[in-house]
């Protein structure tokens, strides 16, 4: 499945496990923004939707709720994505300080916040990606000391391609992949045969030739040896 199938699906889940207001608010609120982050953002960098949560709930000392607009879970961290657009507050005072007041509960929780133009989201998410790339690196890597089996299995080249057919939509290019990763294209073809082998590549064949013109990556999008 491509991006659009995993994110419904994604989306569905929490749709199917949630009622009342944290449904209304899921319902309200992951709109064009927060779409636009998880398309843009988060799947390039990430590649998958684990821990993640969309309209996530947070309650204060009195009992008060706050929606995050995406929040992401790993290990003992939780760190929040908040989408802001210049005119989300408008003349409403109340609203403001209560974006504020939802901004300091959440750091006085040991929650990472992390502010995200939507303005900047659209014009220039390259930036953004970067960015978070180098704020989340220590986070994205965590789980790779506690995989070392998996290490074993697949080589680093091996995990690479993985993770560039994650990226983009579950197709692999060989000569597309040579480039970004800086290999020889033949050399991307042997590893990716290798995937083959292991069940994790799928050739795609067209013509009469019956030429391979890319591969299908067949793993779960949540491994966690490739997070």
């Amino acid at each position: 499945m491509g991006f659009r199938e995993e994110h419904e699906h994604w989306l569905g889940e929490h749709v199917k496990r949630r009622k009342g207001e944290r449904l209304d608010a899921l319902k309200r609120g992951h709109g064009y923004g927060n779409r636009l982050f998880i398309e843009e953002v988060w799947w390039p960098l990430a590649g998958h939707y684990q821990g993640l949560h969309p309209e996530y709930e947070v309650k204060d000392g009195r009992g008060r709720s706050y929606f995050v607009d995406v929040l992401w879970e790993v290990g003992a961290s939780r760190i929040a994505f908040e989408i802001m657009d210049f005119g989300s507050h408008g003349t409403d005072r109340s609203k403001y300080r209560m974006d504020l007041n939802r901004g300091l509960f959440l750091q006085s929780q040991e929650c990472m916040l992390l502010f995200i133009s939507l303005d900047e989201l659209k014009e220039n998410p390259s930036f953004i990606l970067s960015a978070l790339r180098s704020i989340l690196y220590p986070y994205l890597s965590a789980g790779m000391s506690a995989h070392r089996i998996a290490e074993r299995t697949y080589s680093k080249i091996e995990c690479d391609l993985m993770r560039s057919a994650i990226r983009h939509h579950r197709v692999l290019r060989p000569a597309d992949a040579a480039r970004e990763l800086e290999l020889h294209t033949m050399t991307v073809i042997k590893y990716c045969r290798k995937l083959v082998d292991k069940g994790k590549f799928r050739p795609v064949a067209r013509g009469v030739s019956q030429r391979v013109i890319y591969y299908e990556y067949m793993g779960t999008l949540q491994s966690p040896d490739l997070i």
